[in-house]
Parts: C-alpha cells; sequence; structure tokens
C-alpha cells in the first residue's frame, strides 16, 4: 500500500511504471538510459479509494485520463530514474489529496450597492470638475 496522507491509501497493483527514454537533461547517458518514468494508475477498476474520490480525480486528470480509465503521468524533469519515480508519485498522490477535499460551495452573485455605485459617480464628477477649473478661459480655438 502507498501512504499518501489524509487516510488516503493506494494499492500498489493499480500503479504501474515504465520506465523510457527521456528527451532533456542527461548528458552522455541520455542515448543509453531509460531515465523517464510513464506511471499508470488504474482509476477504473481502483478499489482503495472511496467512489467520491475517484469520480473528483477523474474530472482533476482531466487529458491525463485516457478512455480505458487510467491516469497516466509522465515524469522526465530529473537526470536520475529515481527522483523521476518519486516526482510521478508525487505527482499523483496530490492529485488524489486534491480530489480528496471537499468542493469549496459556489460563489454567490451580489450587487454593488447603490451607495457605492453614487460615490463612484460622485468622485468622477468632482474629477471633472477639478479639470474643467484647469482649461483656458473661452475654449481651445
Amino acid at each position: 500500500m502507498i501512504e499518501l496522507g489524509g487516510g488516503l491509501t493506494l494499492d500498489e497493483a493499480d500503479v504501474e511504471e515504465r520506465f523510457v527514454r527521456a528527451s532533456g537533461p542527461g548528458g552522455q547517458n541520455v542515448n543509453k538510459l531509460s531515465s523517464a518514468v510513464e506511471l499508470r494508475f488504474d482509476l477504473q477498476n481502483c478499489t482503495s479509494l472511496p467512489d467520491h474520490v475517484r469520480d473528483r480525480l477523474a474530472s482533476i486528470a482531466g487529458r491525463r485520463l485516457n478512455k480505458d480509465g487510467i491516469i497516466v503521468i509522465q515524469a522526465q524533469r530529473h537526470r536520475t530514474q529515481d527522483m523521476n519515480r518519486r516526482d510521478a508519485l508525487e505527482r499523483l498522490a496530490a492529485m488524489v489529496r486534491e480530489a480528496a477535499q471537499p468542493p469549496s460551495p459556489p460563489r454567490r452573485k451580489t450587487r454593488v450597492p447603490r451607495s457605492a455605485t453614487r460615490a463612484r459617480l460622485d468622485a468622477k464628477k468632482a474629477t471633472a470638475s477639478r479639470k474643467s477649473l484647469r482649461r483656458t478661459p473661452g475654449g481651445e480655438e
């Protein structure tokens, strides 16, 4: 089991890692070693997460979720395979933690108070009259 914190765990059988060659940093080893990690999490068949967390995780995953119900995370930021593995697992854990948080209530629309509108318009009129006093008498010709 993989501990995610907050009482959440993932079954290791639902997580699969594949190692592929990475583009980017790696020096002379970039063409020889498979340091990038492709983490695949089977969301559709996962039994360790509650249903409401799975539903929210599917919406959070976005295009990382394929049509088979598998979340694919690619990690190739670092030069070593171990650091890329940790990075991919941490990104998956962050997504699951975010999905476990209850959604915030929707924002209620409010109107601008009449007094605020009146104060804004009065301030505009005061500024306009102040600037009109700076004009030359007789207008511009």
